[in-house]
């Protein structure tokens, strides 16, 4: 608060006086919380596909002559790899002499394997306010 401002008033008037306000803040703890994790384990099962390939080798005789050499070829699943051979005959000729028939299988089976994965979750507790002496 202020007091009367000193300036020369007539004797019959009311001195006029002015209050003045103060704001002042601090700050109060009202509350406090813990935040924590959990790990928790669950079962679960994995899965998987896992494939096999097995090949199949055939060796068919063909003995055939040719001109030019024939180039490994695909018939369905089924990669043919020719085998020539030379032969002397009064002139050179090209003789298929059989060819190699690799066929592919896939066999596919799904397994279950048990596993044990871990999972976590947070936990926040309110704790209780502290007590000022």
């Amino acid at each position: 608060m202020k007091g009367p401002k000193n300036i020369e008033q007539p004797a019959d008037t009311i001195p006029v006086f002015e209050e003045e306000v103060v704001v002042d803040k601090h700050s109060v703890v009202n509350g406090r919380v813990r935040v924590r994790t959990i790990t928790e384990s669950v079962d679960d099962v994995a899965r998987a596909t896992l494939e096999e390939q097995n090949i199949e080798i055939r060796r068919v005789p063909i003995d055939q002559i040719v001109d030019t050499p024939p180039s490994v070829r695909t018939e369905g699943d089924v990669t043919i790899v020719p085998v020539l051979e030379e032969v002397l005959v009064v002139e050179k000729r090209l003789l298929l002499k059989e060819e190699i028939h690799i066929h592919r299988h896939t066999d596919s089976e799904v397994i279950e394997e048990p596993i044990t994965r871990r999972n976590q979750r947070v936990v926040v507790d309110r704790l209780p306010e502290l007590k000022e002496k």
